[in-house]
């Protein structure tokens, strides 16, 4: 996985696979129900505000969201919390402290979820066994890598406007590979959030999403999006594009 090479945030939005119904499998391949025939796996019911686990906590395992989605974060030298990533249902969190001895960040519930508690050295045990388990879990893990290490680079390089623009494209291909739509869906987390993931002001976020929505790129109504225009919403989002 050292060997990852990060994508473009257009790009990974252009390949994204497409899935034709709703599973409990993930984006990336990984079978949860291959891990159960070996290690004994822990389900857990999370309402929106509550912790999968703590930043200190001791690393223990990897966790699978089943259902819903959460957000990682961070406390920023500042002290404010900054968000990191957002999980969304078929995706694995914990692979970040694999190799410490606590976990390095907060993980929060956006919304009612469930997550799958995968026991971590059992789980080791059973991709010695299982060649084909060992591949799924790092082909989802070094995807989980990928995503991360472009939004670094895109953090650096594109404008506001086209950081919400390309935001929006990634939710909707993730949730397109889930089988649901594409086009049409509702933000799990609040613009704060957001903001904090791109590293904007919630108010540019908010002022983002309104020309947007002003070119007929998107409707917006709160939480609820439309993508009207995919094809522009992708020009927008692309580094050559100099928005205005």
């Amino acid at each position: 996985m050292s060997q990852v090479v990060a994508q473009s945030v257009s790009s990974q939005v252009a390949n994204a696979t497409h899935a034709g119904h709703i599973s409990v499998h993930s984006t990336q391949g990984f079978d949860p129900e291959l891990i159960r025939e070996h290690v004994q796996i822990f389900r857990r019911r999370l309402e929106p505000g509550q912790y999968v686990y703590r930043t200190g906590q001791p690393f223990h395992s990897l966790f699978f969201v089943r259902v819903g989605s959460v957000k990682m974060c961070e406390l920023a030298d500042d002290g404010r919390e900054q968000v990191t990533a957002f999980r969304l249902q078929g995706e694995i969190v914990g692979a970040e402290s694999i190799g410490l001895a606590t976990y390095s960040c907060d993980v929060i519930a956006l919304e009612t979820s469930e997550v799958w508690e995968l026991p971590y050295p059992p789980v080791l045990t059973a991709c010695l066994r299982i060649p084909d388990l060992h591949s799924r879990l790092t082909a989802a893990l070094a995807q989980e890598i990928r995503r991360g290490r472009s939004w670094m680079l895109a953090l650096g390089t594109l404008t506001a406007e086209q950081r919400v623009a390309a935001f929006l494209l990634d939710l909707a291909a993730r949730y397109q590979a889930l089988g649901f739509s594409g086009s049409h869906f509702i933000l799990r987390m609040c613009r704060a959030d957001i903001a904090s993931y791109l590293a904007l002001k919630h108010e540019t976020v908010s002022r983002a999403l309104g020309h947007l929505a002003d070119t007929n790129s998107i409707d917006v109504e709160r939480r609820e999006i439309r993508i009207l225009d995919h094809a522009e919403l992708r020009r927008v989002s692309s580094p050559s594009t100099q928005v205005h």
